[in-house]
């Protein structure tokens, strides 16, 4: 006689170690087992929060640098074209610092 729970119990048995070999593979994937021997060393965690944190400043400031110059060379180019209005607008300013300070 066949046992009907035997089969039941080998199929669930089966499902479990296809989740548990799925879920291991995850695991690789996301290098579980290497960040946490990184949270366990805390002068290499330190270390690498450091040089990443310097990377991030070190890519900022070249960043800004960049953007900074680029602004500045359309700005530049932007009043060059407009030199009148430009012109006229330091004209008007120059007459009010005069004018206050004549008082």
């Amino acid at each position: 006689m066949i046992d009907p729970s035997g089969d039941a119990r080998r199929s669930s048995i089966a499902a479990l170690d296809d989740r548990l070999e799925r879920l291991a593979g995850y695991m690789e994937r996301v290098r579980l087992a290497e960040y946490l021997e990184l949270l366990q060393d805390t002068r290499r965690l330190v270390f690498v929060n450091f040089v990443s944190g310097l990377a991030r400043g070190v890519g900022m400031a070249i960043g800004f640098s960049i953007l900074g110059a680029i602004v500045i060379y359309v700005l530049t180019q932007t009043f060059v074209a407009n030199l009148p209005v430009v012109g006229g607008f330091l004209a008007e300013i120059v007459r009010i610092v005069q004018t206050y300070l004549s008082r």
